[in-house]
């Protein structure tokens, strides 16, 4: 697989999601069974493990230098200060499933956070990019700067096993964040909850034991768009919120009440 050796970052990350994206797609169309990890819910395929590769593979021609992390195991040491972050297809239950809500993601951070994201939906060939100091855009267009709004008007998006519902540590801030919403919806792929809020369409987003790769993306992505973006500690667990301004403070205030 050619990729061009001259193309920017951000560039890159955008083709490498694509062609990730693709190659799961493509997979999944030929036919995939799942191997179980955690859970029934916590899958992996060959697609996800050859997606992964070909990101690593072009990463390790073209920013040797940059550190790797994926989600399937993929490691390099960084020797630049930079790490590329890699989820090769997040929400893989949805996409073993045959379910739409899926994607491919990509993350780049240095030493003081993150740079720029991308995300790649095959089933819907939206295509979101944006960072820190990247404005984000959607296939290549602009999105409207977020409008800030309070939790009583947008949709909460959101995500707790149900295995973790017996844990009061849990259950009980993750009660008092939905419970302020005007709606909730838990759809199974952190960084396309994380793009439709950078796209407007989802208003705020918090999740307990969030990975760097379901994180980092669409952490990216919020920021790009104007967003607020967050992570604290609620009774000992790491807590990662996005979205709107107020309805962000809203929901910190509510996770540690």
């Amino acid at each position: 697989m050619t990729v061009p050796a001259d193309l920017d970052d951000a560039a890159l990350a955008s083709e490498l999601v694509h062609r990730a994206g693709a190659l799961a797609a493509e997979m999944r169309a030929e036919g995939l069974t799942g191997a179980r990890k955690t859970s029934v819910s916590d899958v992996v395929t060959a697609a996800d493990h050859a997606a992964e590769e070909l990101v690593v593979s072009v990463l390790a021609r073209l920013r040797p230098d940059d550190g790797v992390v994926g989600e399937e195991g993929a490691e390099a040491p960084s020797r630049s200060g930079r790490t590329w972050v890699i989820d090769p297809v997040d929400g893989t239950y949805n996409f073993l499933a045959g379910m739409a809500y899926w994607c491919s993601a990509l993350a780049l951070r240095d030493d003081t956070g993150v740079v720029l994201g991308a995300v790649h939906q095959p089933v819907t060939g939206e295509r979101w990019l944006g960072g820190r100091d990247l404005a984000t855009t959607l296939d290549g267009a602009p999105l409207e700067p977020l409008a800030d709004l309070p939790l009583e008007q947008v949709c909460l998006a959101t995500y707790l096993h149900p295995t973790r519902l017996a844990d009061p540590a849990l259950r009980e801030p993750w009660l008092a964040a939905c419970e302020g919403a005007a709606t909730v919806r838990m759809l199974g792929s952190g960084s396309c909850d994380l793009a439709a809020v950078a796209a407007g369409r989802v208003g705020v987003w918090a999740q307990p034991l969030v990975p760097a790769w379901d994180w980092l993306p669409g952490e990216a992505l919020v920021l790009g768009a104007g967003g607020r973006t967050a992570q604290v500690d609620v009774r000992g667990t790491t807590w990662s919120v996005a979205g709107r301004p107020t309805a962000v403070e809203q929901v910190l205030t509510a996770l540690t009440r």
